[in-house]
């Protein structure tokens, strides 16, 4: 990564790659490490919130796998480092088709070299603001039969689409595509009742909007419960990541305080 790294030096930060270095990866650059670094500092807490998210995307990916699904649209999916979705439902069926879609064209670009040799699952770009983007690409009309259940994972990405009209059609556009039995994965970041400084909160935003082109906001309970409407949720309902079906050696940071987990999500099944 060294040199990857030199010819990066100059690149803007991107919420895929910031991620990328919360969770403790190397598929990053010097931008992305001084954006997260800033927001860490102000909130040391944020690398245990991407471990919870990142734990929440695995149960939730092997619950739906483990339902006899065999297709995964992930959109926002950043860079599918160990233990992502195609590991996680290949040990389910090596047969299930993946693909992770993100708009930053290095994060697919990294995500196309660690899923090389792998023809069941690649990546993309496209952008969830443009949902025909994504739905019309050539390699997911490859990849993804619309006429069978297709699991939509939109974990962690929706809180960066701040226009709350656009998230919602767009949401609405990429369900509609789905057919009977397809389900939804969705986490959303929220600071209901998380014990945080208003102003800090304020600074942390600025730093997404200053520095990278993903700016973010953080919606209610009940905002995010309206993802859900008119799907049938799976239980536990939408919950903070900690509890939605905790599983052995999942990260314990937040189960003493879920709320402070900092993210609501849910799994709902398409009628």
């Amino acid at each position: 990564m060294a040199g990857v790294a030199n010819e990066g030096s100059a690149k803007p930060a991107t919420a895929a790659r910031i991620y990328d270095y919360h969770l403790g990866g190397t598929h990053n650059f010097p931008a992305d490490r001084e954006a997260a670094q800033a927001i860490t500092k102000m909130f040391p807490f944020v690398p245990l919130l991407a471990r919870a998210n990142r734990a929440f995307l695995r149960r939730a990916v092997r619950h739906v796998a483990e339902q006899g699904v065999t297709q995964f649209l992930d959109v926002g999916s950043g860079i599918p480092t160990e233990g992502n979705v195609h590991e996680v439902v290949h040990e389910i069926n090596p047969d299930a088709r993946v693909v992770y879609v993100d708009m930053d064209p290095v994060a697919v670009s990294e995500s196309l070299d660690i899923l090389a040799g792998k023809p069941n699952a690649t990546a993309i770009r496209a952008d969830l603001r443009d949902p025909q983007s994504i739905l019309g690409h050539p390699q997911v009309r490859k990849i993804i039969d619309f006429g069978q259940p297709v699991a939509l994972l939109t974990v962690a990405v929706l809180h960066f689409v701040a226009d709350d009209e656009l998230a919602t059609k767009a949401l609405e556009e990429l369900l509609g595509a789905l057919p009977s039995g397809s389900y939804l994965v969705l986490s959303h970041g929220s600071a209901e009742g998380m014990a945080i400084d208003l102003d800090q909160l304020d600074t942390a935003q600025s730093v997404y909007k200053r520095d990278t082109t993903t700016p973010f906001v953080l919606r209610s309970r009940a905002e995010v419960t309206a993802y859900f409407d008119g799907l049938d949720l799976v239980e536990p309902g939408v919950v903070w990541l900690p509890q939605w079906r905790p599983a052995p050696g999942d990260p314990t940071d937040f189960v003493a305080d879920p709320a402070q987990s900092g993210g609501l999500c849910g799994v709902a099944k398409l009628p």
